[in-house]
């Protein structure tokens, strides 16, 4: 399987976030894994499985 470089991911941001640049971005299209990053430190990657961040999100949504 091919590495992805970030800056090759097509990053999103919650639309809650306000667009002021200060928010916690997840790429999307990585197969079985979740990449997030600070939108002010885009540099810095941290990657999660893909059921990790499904159990993640279902617990804020409670």
């Amino acid at each position: 399987m091919e590495r992805e470089e970030p800056r090759d991911l097509t990053w999103l941001a919650s639309s809650h976030s306000g667009g002021n640049g200060n928010c916690v971005e997840v790429a999307d299209g990585v197969r079985g894994v979740v990449p997030v990053r600070d939108s002010k430190s885009p540099e810095t990657v941290i990657v999660v499985s893909a059921a990790a961040w499904r159990t993640f999100t279902a617990h804020l949504t409670h």
